[in-house]
C-alpha cells in the first residue's frame, strides 16, 4: 500500500478524490484499509490547516438551548434567578466557575467553550 503524508493542498485534494472513489469499500478489505488511512491523514491535515474555533460561552449556551428546546427558565438551576440568566445571555455578566461546572455537567456543554473569553460585539 503506497500512501504518503498530505503536505500540500494538491495532496489534500488528491486524497479527497481518492476517498470519494473508495467510499463503498468493505471495511476489512485492502480498499477499506486504504480508505481508513486516507481519512485519518485528511483529518490530521484539516485539524492543522483548518482549525475549528470553539463558540464563545453565550453562543454555546444558546445553541444547547435551541437543540434541547430549553427556555431561560430551564437554566435557573445552573445559573441562578431569571435576572441572572438574562444578564448572562445578554453578555452583561460573566459566568462564574460554579455556573460553568453546572452547565457542563447538566447540559454537556464543553468546558473549553464555557471558559473561553466572551465575544465582544463590534461597536458602531
Amino acid at each position: 500500500m503506497d500512501i504518503k503524508l498530505i503536505k500540500t493542498d494538491a495532496d489534500y485534494r488528491a486524497a479527497l478524490t481518492e476517498i470519494e472513489t473508495l467510499m463503498g469499500a468493505t471495511l476489512d478489505s485492502p480498499e477499506g484499509e486504504r480508505l481508513d488511512l486516507l481519512v485519518t491523514l485528511v483529518e490530521a491535515y484539516e485539524r492543522h490547516h483548518y482549525p475549528m474555533d470553539l463558540p464563545d460561552p453565550v453562543e454555546a449556551i444558546r445553541f444547547e438551548m435551541e437543540q434541547k428546546g430549553l427556555t431561560p427558565k430551564d437554566l435557573e438551576p445552573m445559573i441562578g434567578r431569571s435576572n441572572r440568566v438574562y444578564e448572562i445571555l445578554n453578555r452583561k455578566r460573566p459566568l462564574t466557575l460554579k455556573m460553568i461546572w453546572r452547565l457542563h455537567r447538566d447540559l454537556g456543554i464543553p468546558a473549553e467553550s464555557l471558559i473561553k473569553p466572551p465575544h465582544k460585539p463590534a461597536s458602531l
